[in-house]
């Protein structure tokens, strides 16, 4: 009698570990749902071919944030133009450059928009470096990392293009009632 309860505790507890395995706790879609690329292409393939953005999402990223300024200000980013301390800009690993992302420190609640036009940031952890006056507003120079929220939308183009772009999403609002910066 022991070893077949054995069997099904064992298998219970297989179960409980392997569920949630291939999700990625960091990224959430606003509308509770935490599906893959793949299932969002899936359900806007039969949309009607325009051209135009066929299949938006708000996505939210929690994570650490540094910033970086004077060593780097002039040099070269990713896009091509020079870094520029003093602008609102940021370097992520994955968003597309010129994303506008709307970043809240989760400390103090302060808030600012910023457009990715660089790679990066290269330390494990981190998930997005924001410029010397992004983290003057945001109140994070001295502590030099803090955990921030990242807003954003995605959006899958008929052309099969994705593009973001950030939108004044807040978490008591419906998906519906999202106004543009």
């Amino acid at each position: 009698m022991r070893r077949p309860l054995t069997y099904v505790a064992a298998l219970l507890l297989v179960l409980c570990i392997t569920a949630g395995a291939g999700r990625d706790p960091i990224w959430l879609a606003l509308n509770g749902a935490q599906g893959r690329k793949e299932k969002e292409e899936k359900r806007n393939q039969g949309l009607a071919q325009t051209g135009a953005a066929v299949g938006c999402k708000a996505l939210q990223q929690v994570g650490a944030a540094s910033w970086y300024g004077e060593q780097y200000h002039g040099k070269i980013t990713a896009s091509g133009e020079p870094f520029d301390m003093y602008g609102f800009t940021a370097a992520h690993a994955t968003l597309p450059l010129g994303t506008f992302v709307r970043v809240t420190n989760l400390n103090n609640g302060r808030t600012v928009r910023v457009r990715v036009n660089d790679r990066g940031p290269f330390v494990r952890g981190r998930i997005i470096d924001v410029s010397y006056n992004a983290a003057r507003i945001l109140d994070f120079l001295k502590n030099g990392v803090q955990r921030v929220l990242l807003d954003y939308e995605e959006c899958q183009r008929s052309d099969n293009r994705t593009t973001s772009q950030a939108e004044d999403v807040s978490a008591n609002k419906p998906l519906g009632d999202r106004r543009r910066w």
